[in-house]
């Protein structure tokens, strides 16, 4: 069935059924009873892309992120597409890896989908040099940004502090008398760029050497972790407690740590489910996906609605304490 059945077997036309179908007050009641009960009769349903033409909305929200097997990733597509449910609005998922050309070949494919608007999940979308192509998506639809900033016309952020998050952990630290602090990293994103800068700057806020031997760049695997951290002490690199920019890095440590007989504090982030589940249980900085994910549908659907909405949003950290780090040991 189509729209030019319906409207024949109604007895009506083609413009009255599209009437009908969105709503239109400008029926009389007998004609919309008379059209529904064909659409009822046939269980009809209108092709969404060529309703979305005449409604200008597709209810369709695109959704690009780096890796859904990271665990950041996958919770935050959960608790967005869960939240977009809500809302009557579907989601189209596209993961593009870190590759720029991919990057912008998926947004692009999400904009000839008619998508209403455009959701970035992480800071990995931030390019150093060129995000012309952020900007000419958020000519077209609003494009929201989750734990990431790029300030450009019709874009749209919430993201968490994750630097002075960073810096208040290396000061939790330093209270415990511990000087020489380990941080482990993998990429430099905007989030990973923040976080090292926390590093930094809690260290010379605590009057503390920043030691260029104590940041290490790490692969993002747990025995490439394990392997690197043993090869530190191995070779008398010293430090006496251990941050990591994500929590599988800080877990590749804690084992390498067991391996050499060694126990000192350990600081994790992100707050996943792998800090739960390792033993001893894992010391991580929450960055508030909880939050931040229905802050930015709210943003989103205040968009839509036509409402005045902020750029940009920023949201504190918190600091899960577990096993391997407490801030009222001594």
């Amino acid at each position: 069935m189509n729209i030019y059945d319906i409207a024949q077997r109604s007895g009506v036309s083609i413009a009255t059924v599209s009437r009908v179908m969105n709503g239109s007050p400008n029926v009389s009641a007998a004609t919309r009873e008379k059209v529904m009960a064909v659409i009822e009769a046939e269980d009809y349903i209108p092709n969404a892309f060529a309703r979305g033409l005449n409604l200008n909305s597709m209810k369709i929200i695109g959704i690009l992120c780096t890796d859904i097997a990271d665990t950041f990733y996958a919770k935050a597509v959960s608790l967005v597409e869960g939240l977009l449910r809500r809302y009557g609005f579907d989601a189209l998922l596209c993961c593009t890896g870190n590759d720029l050309e991919d990057k912008k070949k998926y947004l692009e494919l999400l904009l000839a989908k008619r998508v209403d608007a455009v959701i970035l999940i992480g800071s990995a979308f931030k390019e150093d040099v060129d995000n012309s192509h952020i900007e000419s998506a958020a000519k077209q639809v609003p494009v929201i940004i989750i734990n990431g900033l790029v300030e450009l016309p019709g874009t749209y952020c919430v993201t968490c502090d994750e630097q002075s998050a960073v810096a208040q952990n290396v000061a939790l630290l330093s209270r415990q008398k511990h000087r020489e602090i380990l941080y482990l990293y993998d990429i430099l994103t905007y989030s990973g760029s923040s976080k090292l800068s926390g590093y930094r700057a809690g260290m010379k806020q605590c009057g503390l050497p920043v030691d260029e031997s104590l940041i290490v760049q790490v692969p993002k695997s747990v025995d490439e972790v394990k392997r690197r951290v043993i090869s530190l002490l191995e070779s008398g690199v010293s430090f006496s407690a251990v941050m990591a920019s994500e929590d599988l890095l800080a877990i590749g440590a804690m084992k390498a740590l067991q391996e050499c007989g060694l126990s000192m504090p350990v600081i994790g982030f992100n707050n996943s489910i792998l800090s739960e589940c390792c033993s001893p249980s894992l010391t991580s900085v929450d960055n508030m996906l909880d939050t931040l994910c229905p802050a930015a549908i709210s943003m989103l659907t205040g968009i839509l609605e036509g409402k005045s909405v902020p750029q940009k949003m920023v949201i504190s950290a918190t600091l899960v304490q577990r096993d391997t780090f407490r801030a009222d040991r001594q």
